[in-house]
């Protein structure tokens, strides 16, 4: 069994506390990533509720020990905005996300974020880049720069928390200059920092579009495939699935990847 702290998968959290009421921090939780939703979709007007989402508001596991809501919408400047959660409200788990993944019209970094609960307090945020940061410098200097390195490092060294290890290869690959992935004691203390920390964020990325440049059309095909390639395999090789899996069933969460990727979507919008 795993001792480190940084390295417990979310069966050991979830083995020494099984049973933990959170419904009072998901209702905070989800309160604050809806608010985030409200103010991205505030500056894309022309989103429309994606119809593979409609029956999806509430739902629950056949055994009924689990629930969640998932919409996502879809239109000029985004092609997949996502507010969605699942889990067990009175039993330690939960799973809530804001996700924007933009079109190809410009390059600015796809944004992500996650709450969770097992049942200690867990946050993963990111500015997903769509160059590639080893070799693209300027993409770099733009969007990973001293300011955002020390905004950053202020919250990385807050001894409220410690980093939490996935042990999916590929969302470790998924790292970058502004991946945050956090976890904490449950309380309101720490979500109060995580919801300052997330507004900032997300006014940050907000200004960043307002500021962009347009990618070229003969670019924007590559940089769409691309951005399906990500947005597919966050989703597919999320370790999070093999929960679901023990209560849906295989079949069951293959659907739900699908959906939660927004497959329909990409079918209907690839350029490639």
């Amino acid at each position: 069994m795993s001792v480190n702290k940084e390295t417990k998968t979310l069966d050991e959290f979830l083995a020494e506390n099984p049973n933990v009421d959170v419904t009072e921090y998901w209702r905070r939780c989800w309160g604050i990533l809806t608010a985030l939703k409200d103010k991205i979709a505030a500056r894309f007007p022309h989103l429309e509720q994606h119809p593979s989402t409609f029956d999806r508001e509430y739902y629950t596991s056949p055994n009924g020990e689990w629930e969640g809501s998932y919409k996502a919408w879809s239109g000029q400047g985004v092609e997949w905005l996502v507010n969605s959660w699942i889990g067990n409200r009175q039993a330690s788990i939960l799973d809530m996300n804001t996700t924007a993944f933009l079109d190809q019209q410009t390059d600015v970094p796809h944004l992500v974020i996650v709450f969770g609960t097992v049942p200690h307090l867990f946050c993963y945020c990111d500015y997903t880049p769509r160059r590639n940061l080893l070799t693209d410098i300027n993409y770099l200097d733009k969007y990973f720069n001293d300011e955002v390195n020390d905004w950053y490092m202020k919250l990385r060294s807050n001894p409220n928390f410690h980093w939490s290890v996935s042990h999916g290869q590929y969302m470790r690959a998924l790292n970058n200059p502004a991946t945050q992935s956090l976890m904490g004691e449950l309380n309101h203390a720490n979500i109060d920092i995580f919801e300052t920390y997330l507004h900032e964020m997300v006014d940050r990325w907000l200004g960043w579009l307002d500021q962009a440049t347009a990618v070229p059309e003969a670019e924007r095909t590559l940089l769409q495939q691309h951005d399906h390639t990500i947005r597919e395999m966050c989703y597919r090789r999320d370790p999070m699935n093999k929960l679901a899996v023990k209560v849906f069933g295989e079949e069951e969460v293959a659907r739900m990847v699908d959906l939660r990727m927004g497959s329909e979507q990409i079918k209907q919008q690839k350029r490639y």
